[in-house]
């Protein structure tokens, strides 16, 4: 990449030039230069730097010069400066490509003639041009035919490049309303994410059903109020009682006493389990074999029952699990909501385990209250149902939201369906597709269309009155030209030059490799071959217009660079891309280099156009541009940094500033901001209302109209606007030649100057320019 013009010394019109040093150059550089200051010169330069043949330079040695041509050029990366000195270079550049003059003589034509070395290098080719000779009507229909192409050109250009995407002006404009455009393009936007990630789609599960255990309060009620219906309350309560001197634990040690005494053999039955004392005639061992009975173990029983159950649904790892699910189904939620509509995921994981956790935790100390005195009825108490029915609640909603994610799953299934069969270009081209539908309709564009439809109409009509003519030419072409076929290049294309190339084929002849082709032109194939055309006949030299032959060299030099493999590392310098190109092509011209600077490690554009070059600067990347002058330096040139910003501003873009500099810090030249103020409300209306503002309307007779349509279907501006208006025009007028012949001393009244810049219409002039981004430009 070249960084910097170190030295331009005795060489056609630079002295010794060594401005340029402190100027960086950029990914994209501009230069732009008068004729005759050393645009020519400077492309002379860089083409002998890649390609280290020193001619370029020498012939073009400063006249009277006491020394030779001397160059230095700072280069990044790679062996040191490039330095030209004693008629040789240092190094070469040789991934230095130039588009200019010579490049044209030596690898397209020269002058008007196609020769075998142009032949060559020349691939691809399209050009409208004329056919046969046609009488006088045919070629007036013809004439007509071409005003309607141009008038569709000038139309279809109009209707914004970047609405219409791939389409051509036509099908635009011919594309159906659907009314359900918003939905269709959300839908295939998703689709087409999809179609891009079918890996993940593939791999990433459905949604996993969440679960809660149930903590139903009716069985453990029961358990905890159970008891031994058997025992009578004088047995229990003599039990109780002897139970009571017996310390802690006394029931559940008498308890194991008694099985085990329920156990023993029939001949020592009757003999104390602890004590072997005689059992007979015992006052409470009665009491006890009843209390202890097989109802009392049973109880015991479903109260270990219940707590195990109880610890076994509800345990910390139960909880661990869910809080793990939830989040998982977060993490899937996520990722399957960018390809459909998936329901919005409201779990409170935490205060669910809360409630859960402490439902659980009231309930295990009541069953364990129950199993330390089996015999006592215990009531849950009013705060556990409130924290099991807390639980319960959440319990309902995650069934409900089950519900949800089992329809979920059935969409996820039918996006999984649609991606392992989904087609990333065809979805590409469906959504471009809807996009250029909603864009077609919209109120403005839809206005530009109705008008090329209606010219395209008219094309039509006057095509059938010509064909009707050329019947008559049919036997004249068929035996002139021969068949032809197909073959459209994308550049060519691109500029809409109107010709294709046909039957490119090598052919070996004395002077090596050449290639022949057609040029295929109103569907007649045009020769460029060996030989030179016989007088009269149609040929290279007649068929193209100049522009139509630049277009085709641009064409090829980028047709070139785009097949490169090696495209990433080229330097690309472009030297003066539009001569003889029509607006549509120079826009292209734009376009194109735009994206070829992108795809470069550097372009460098030279022009004497001043505009073609700002339209590159302006939407080019403001980190990756520089832009330079050759400027006059008494009998030469030399260089200079050129502000493209400042060349792009327009007169409407300085008021801008002005008004709102003025308004931010005043002090400023008062007389220019009052004259200002009509200015701007022309150029706000000329943008607002095109079909009643147009150029050369004036403020007064655009108003009239307003008064005239207020109040009706057709109303423009309602009447508290026209008021507004009014005043604005008023006060302003004051400061305009065509309105007050004292306008330049009418006298300035700080605060009322600042009151009328405030108002309303003068602002809304500015936020309608700034929403948008653009500059209006309004005619005095």
């Amino acid at each position: 990449m070249i960084d910097t013009l170190q030295l331009l010394r005795n060489i056609g019109c630079f002295d010794s030039v060594a401005a340029a040093a402190n100027i960086p150059l950029s990914r994209l550089t501009l230069l732009y230069a008068e004729n005759g200051r050393g645009k020519t010169t400077l492309a002379a330069i860089l083409r002998s730097l890649s390609t280290g043949d020193p001619i370029p330079i020498v012939e073009r040695r400063r006249l009277a010069a006491q020394h030779p041509p001397h160059v230095i050029i700072s280069c990044i990366g790679g062996p040191p400066d490039a330095m030209f000195q004693n008629g040789a270079w240092n190094r070469t550049l040789s991934e230095m490509v130039v588009f200019d003059d010579v490049f044209v003589d030596e690898n397209i034509y020269s002058g008007l003639v196609v020769g075998s070395d142009h032949r060559q290098n020349l691939h691809e080719l399209i050009l409208g041009g004329q056919g046969v000779a046609l009488n006088q009507q045919l070629q007036s229909l013809v004439t007509q035919v071409e005003n309607h192409n141009s008038d569709l050109r000038r139309l279809g250009t109009a209707i914004p490049a970047n609405e219409r995407g791939d389409l051509s002006a036509g099908d635009f404009c011919e594309l159906q309303q659907n009314a359900n455009v918003d939905q269709e393009i959300q839908s295939a936007e998703r689709n087409l994410a999809a179609s891009r990630e079918q890996d993940p789609i593939r791999n990433t599960p459905n949604f996993e059903l969440l679960t809660l255990p149930s903590l139903d309060l009716v069985p453990i009620e029961r358990v905890l109020q159970a008891g031994v219906p058997a025992l009578d309350a004088a047995a229990v309560a003599r039990v109780q009682a002897h139970l009571a001197t017996a310390g802690a634990g006394a029931e559940e040690w008498v308890s194991s006493g008694m099985r085990r005494q329920d156990e023993r053999p029939e001949e020592v039955d009757n003999q104390c389990v602890f004590c072997a004392q005689d059992l007979t005639g015992s006052p409470v061992i009665t009491h006890y074999r009843a209390f202890f009975s097989d109802a009392y173990r049973d109880l015991q029983r479903d109260i270990r029952d219940a707590s195990s159950t109880l610890s076994r649904n509800h345990s910390g790892d139960a909880a661990v699990t869910f809080e793990r699910a939830v989040r998982v189904l977060m993490e899937r939620r996520q990722f399957w909501s960018r390809f459909a509509d998936i329901t919005e995921l409201a779990i409170d994981s935490t205060a669910i385990i809360d409630d859960w956790t402490l439902a659980r935790d009231r309930v295990a100390a009541l069953l364990n209250q129950k199993q330390a005195a089996p015999l006592d009825s215990i009531e849950i108490p009013d705060d556990i149902r409130a924290a099991a029915f807390a639980y319960e609640t959440h319990r309902d909603a995650i069934t409900t939201l089950n519900q949800e994610l089992t329809l979920a799953n059935q969409t996820i299934a039918n996006v999984k369906e649609r991606a392992a069969t989904a087609n990333p270009a065809v979805l590409t081209t469906v959504l471009s597709r809807l996009q250029a539908v909603k864009s077609r309709y919209t109120p403005a564009t839809a206005e530009l269309c109705d008008a090329y439809l209606a010219e395209k109409q008219a094309k039509a009509a006057t095509e059938q009155q010509r064909n009707q003519a050329r019947a008559a030419l049919d036997q004249y072409r068929t035996n002139v030209f021969p068949n032809y076929e197909a073959a459209i290049n994308r550049y060519l294309d691109l500029f809409n030059v109107g010709y294709r190339l046909d039957s490119v084929t090598a052919t070996n002849t004395r002077g090596g490799p050449t290639c022949t082709y057609n040029v295929i032109i109103n569907n007649t194939a045009i020769a460029v071959g060996g030989g030179n055309p016989r007088p009269g006949e149609h040929s290279f030299r007649n068929v193209l217009s100049a522009g139509d032959r630049n277009a085709l060299a641009l064409a090829f030099f980028l047709t070139s660079l785009e097949l490169d493999s090696n495209r990433a590392n080229k330097i690309v310098v472009i030297d003066d891309p539009v001569s003889s190109l029509d607006e549509h092509r120079s826009l292209t011209t734009v376009q194109q280099i735009r994206r070829l600077a992108s795809q470069v490690s550097q372009v460098i554009v030279l022009s004497h156009t001043k505009p073609f070059l700002c339209r590159i600067w302006e939407n080019a990347d403001p980190m990756g541009r520089a832009a330079l002058h050759i400027v006059r330096d008494g009998a030469g040139s030399t260089l200079e940094s050129w502000d493209g910003d400042e060349d792009s501003i327009t007169e409407n873009d300085r008021r801008h500033a002005t008004l709102r500099e003025y308004l931010a810090n005043g002090g400023q030249n008062e007389r220019e901001i009052a004259s200002s103020i009509r200015h701007l409300l022309e150029a706000f209306f000329r943008v607002a209302y095109p079909e009643y503002f147009p150029p050369g309307t004036y403020l007064g007779s655009f108003r009239a109209i307003c008064d005239q349509r207020v109040g009706t279907a057709r109303e423009i501006l309602s009447q508290p606007d026209i008021d507004e208006l009014r005043d604005i025009v008023e006060y302003a007028n004051d400061f305009h030649h065509d309105t007050n012949q004292n306008w330049e001393t009418t006298v300035i009244n700080s605060t009322q100057l600042e009151g009328f810049v405030r108002r309303r219409y003068v602002e809304k002039h500015w936020a309608c320019s700034i929403t948008s981004g653009e500059s209006y430009v309004a005619e005095d």
